[in-house]
């Protein structure tokens, strides 16, 4: 009988072994989702109100529809992780005031988020829309807020430092969905995000309208590619001051307009705050500067207008019809103070350097022409661009596409 009971001791110390190391097993596996939103990777839609969700890497999100990311909610993607849209205007990502999201892809494993059509275009889905808190300049002095034009959240408000998450290793295909003439999703839309936010390797590839663009705030970024987006690579407009550090945007030979299209705010001129970025380590490649006006209806390297600022430091540019436009009174009297290029090269093929053009004729059809400060561009026979002058950046690597 004692050794009977030995043995079912035994038994029993081994058995409870046994549960205890599969219940550790589990747990090691089990989504850390803390939501109640459940992440459908058949039917990916709808809205996360608490919580954070993680998607599972293994598995291809079909985006069927909205997924909006909401006050005290976090949507986390982890490295590898492919999301594909089908539904134009229907299929988008949209973080909220007050929402987070967190793109953790690296150089050997982005994240991606493409179209899931077998033919795909540009327009074949909407895109990411993120709105934070930090200023706006609709309304002159930076207090004030204003709802998206894809995606209708509110943005703006007085947080500089609003944090909405970060985004790592992120591309961003055939995005850019047609609301109508007025109204069109770009890859990536960041509507008052704050420098809180993380926006790090993001590519912009073959979208229908920009590559990203900034509708004010304080947002940063770093190591940003958009290639072939049918409209601007980079646009900004509403306020936006954010420091920049090596843009690589190409024009590739179908539509499109400008490298950059940088504006302070449409309907006020001189509404604070005031654009003014800095971008250090630019390249920017056009069509040829013989290029179809038709098909490029602007064909200039970077548009300022509006009464935008901005310092632009160590620019490479090849292959446009016009290097520089300045347009408006107020941009032109920031040339050469707060509105200047320092060190920029001209790789090859670019008919127009500069030029400028006053308010006194509608911009759309003739301007008077003005002379651009001396001072506004200098130029620099060993300026490297992004890294490589019009070559890849030795930094895309592994992550990008589309060179």
């Amino acid at each position: 009988m004692k050794k009977l009971t030995v043995n079912l001791l035994s038994l029993l110390v081994v058995t409870a072994g046994v549960m205890t190391s599969c219940t550790s097993n589990d747990s090691d596996t089990t989504n850390p989702s803390t939501s109640k939103f459940i992440a459908n990777a058949d039917d990916f839609k709808g809205t996360i109100t608490e919580g954070e969700v993680v998607l599972d890497a293994s598995k291809v999100y079909k985006l069927t529809g909205k997924i909006q990311v909401n006050n005290n909610a976090t949507l986390t993607i982890p490295a590898g992780t492919v999301i594909q849209g089908t539904g134009g205007t229907a299929s988008y990502i949209a973080v909220a005031q007050g929402g987070k999201i967190n793109v953790n892809g690296t150089a050997s494993k982005p994240v991606v988020m493409t179209s899931g059509k077998a033919t795909k275009a540009g327009g074949d889905w909407g895109g990411l829309v993120i709105c934070g808190k930090a200023p706006i300049n609709r309304i002159s002095g930076g207090a004030s807020s204003a709802q998206s034009e894809v995606g209708d959240l509110t943005y703006g408000g007085t947080i500089s430092n609003d944090n909405s998450g970060s985004i790592k290793y992120l591309r961003i295909e055939y995005a850019g969905a047609l609301f109508n003439a007025d109204k069109e999703f770009n890859g990536l839309s960041l509507f008052g995000v704050g420098s809180g936010t993380t926006i790090s390797y993001v590519q912009l590839i073959h979208g229908s309208d920009d590559g990203v663009e900034f509708f004010g705030g304080t947002v940063n970024t770093d190591h940003i590619i958009s290639i072939g987006n049918e409209d601007d690579q980079f646009d900004w407009t509403e306020g936006w001051s954010g420091t920049n550090t090596d843009w690589y945007g190409r024009l590739d030979y179908g539509t499109g307009n400008r490298g950059i299209e940088a504006d302070n705010y449409e309907f006020g001129f001189a509404n604070t705050p005031i654009s003014n970025p800095t971008i250090t380590n630019l390249t920017l490649i056009g069509p040829g500067s013989t290029a179809n006006t038709t098909a490029f209806a602007e064909n200039q390297a970077i548009k300022l207008r509006r009464g935008t600022k901005g310092i632009f430091t160590n620019v490479v540019i090849k292959g446009w019809a016009t290097g520089f436009d300045l347009e408006h009174d107020e941009t032109l009297a920031n040339a050469g103070t707060s509105l200047k290029v320092v060190n920029f090269k001209i790789d090859s093929d670019v008919t127009t350097t500069m030029k400028g053009k006053t308010t006194a004729v509608a911009p759309a059809t003739s301007g008077v022409s003005a002379t651009v400060n001396a001072n506004f561009a200098t130029t620099s026979a060993t300026a490297t661009g992004a890294g490589n002058g019009v070559g890849m950046p030795s930094w895309a690597a592994g992550w990008a596409t589309g060179f």
